[in-house]
């Protein structure tokens, strides 16, 4: 009987894989590492920044402008403050007395003993604020405290007035940011899903309260439909609906796209109808006008706000799971990840059948490579292993230039998923990738 894809991939395969071929590492292992934190190699990179300029594609697809932003890291305690987060960003917490280890609330049965020790021993409930929390310059007293952000989206309600002034935008608007945010986590668990240290793409959109419901209905499906577009398989996604007595205080609606990973069914991004709760909060606490003019009204209005915030790490880890199979090939097991060619961190693979093969096969690949494709020559081992190595970092194409190369000026080209090869013309590989790279 066949495997599921369930019961072929489990996050140690996964992490497995990761670092086996480069993907992800634990960040400063050496000295025995930093829970929650980890390093990207080189296809990591390379497929985050797939995933960064693919993401930033679909929102030009949508009507409506939306604009870039980049927010510092470090924020003051007033902007903290006046958001809300310095009061309520925490997780409820309990430790075992014996053992010392700390556990969310919601993540342990407190009438059982710990399942580190064994022992049945808890600390009374408290709250932990998730903050990072620093001192900037010489003196440190209330006046320097810092945090690293906790979030994206401050920077941008903060800066509201700057962004609409210098870019004279009106409503309906969108404010895009892709960036780091860090949370000091008590339990970082599931490898990428829950980090304290993590980059997050989000999208503020901008519009009347009148037509907040239209619009906080066109970005929920809007972002379900993101996913189906970069190759998530539509079975392993879904939308949820937040209880009333799961909203935030300030949220009127919230849905999130979860996924379904091999720990259950989780949050791959949140969809929040915020009001104008962000701005009128800094205007409260600033003193600044955060209003636009209306044109339509001749009014100055705080604009409510939509939000939409993905994890680049978490859809990094979702994408892999989603894309990772094992099959036979010639009676040969094999591990592949099927990813989207869009994300594919390598588009193709050049072999020379042999090493007489190497020196024009290595000219085609570096033409291929100053056309912009990321692409790598490799000549060690056996095809079948040169093949394997491809699949299993989800290189779409592989190209061989064998013996009949130099009379027919044609390479045999690979696909990844079905195995299946043909003949192409030396001087067509690029239109071919082109075509297949969409």
């Amino acid at each position: 009987m066949a495997l599921t894809h369930e019961q072929k991939v489990t996050l140690d395969k996964l992490v497995s894989l990761c670092k086996r071929r480069g993907f992800v590492y634990q960040s400063a292992e050496i000295y025995g590492g930093i829970n929650g934190v980890y390093d990207f190699g080189h296809l990591g990179t390379l497929l985050k920044r797939n995933l960064r300029s693919t993401w930033l594609s679909s929102l030009s697809e949508v009507p409506g402008e939306i604009i870039l932003f980049e927010g510092a890291l470090l924020g003051p305690y007033a902007l903290w403050k006046a958001s809300g987060h310095v009061d309520h960003f925490a997780d409820q917490m309990v430790e075992c007395r014996d053992c010392k280890h700390r556990f969310r609330i919601d993540e342990i049965d407190l009438e059982k003993a710990c399942p580190h020790c064994g022992k049945k021993n808890w600390s009374e409930v408290r709250q932990f604020n998730m903050m990072f929390q620093t001192q900037i310059g010489a003196v440190q007293d209330q006046k320097s405290i810092a945090y690293l952000r906790p979030e994206t989206a401050q920077e941008i309600f903060v800066n509201f007035k700057n962004v609409i002034t210098t870019n004279r935008l009106k409503l309906p608007f969108g404010i895009a940011q892709i960036g780091k945010a860090f949370r000091n986590e008590i339990t970082p668990k599931q490898f990428l899903f829950r980090m304290r240290e993590f980059e997050q793409m989000e999208l503020e959109w901008f519009c009347k309260e009148e037509n907040a419901k239209k619009h906080f209905e066109f970005w929920k499906d809007n972002r379900f439909n993101f996913y189906l577009s970069i190759g998530i398989k539509k079975e392993n996604l879904r939308l949820r609906y937040h209880e009333p007595t799961e909203l935030a205080h300030y949220s009127t609606c919230c849905t999130d796209v979860e996924y379904h990973f091999p720990f259950g069914w989780k949050e791959l991004e949140g969809i929040a109808h915020r009001g104008n709760y962000d701005l009128s909060q800094h205007i409260k606490h600033s003193g600044k006008d955060l209003s636009i003019y209306d044109e339509e009204t001749k009014k100055s209005i705080v604009p409510t706000v939509i939000e939409c915030s993905v994890g680049v790490d978490r859809l990094f880890l979702t994408v892999l799971f989603d894309a990772y199979d094992e099959d036979t090939i010639e009676g040969e097991s094999r591990v592949v990840l099927k990813l989207s060619p869009k994300l594919a961190p390598i588009k193709a693979a050049f072999f020379p059948l042999t090493k007489k093969q190497n020196e024009p096969m290595y000219k085609i690949y570096e033409a291929i490579k100053n056309k912009g494709f990321i692409v790598q020559f490799d000549e060690s081992g056996s095809i079948g292993k040169r093949y394997r190595r491809n699949d299993e970092i989800g290189t779409p194409y592989c190209f061989t230039y064998d013996f009949e190369s130099d009379s027919d000026k044609k390479v045999t080209a690979r696909d990844r998923d079905t195995t299946k090869q043909e003949r192409i013309a030396i001087d067509q590989i690029e239109l071919f990738l082109e075509k297949k790279l969409i």
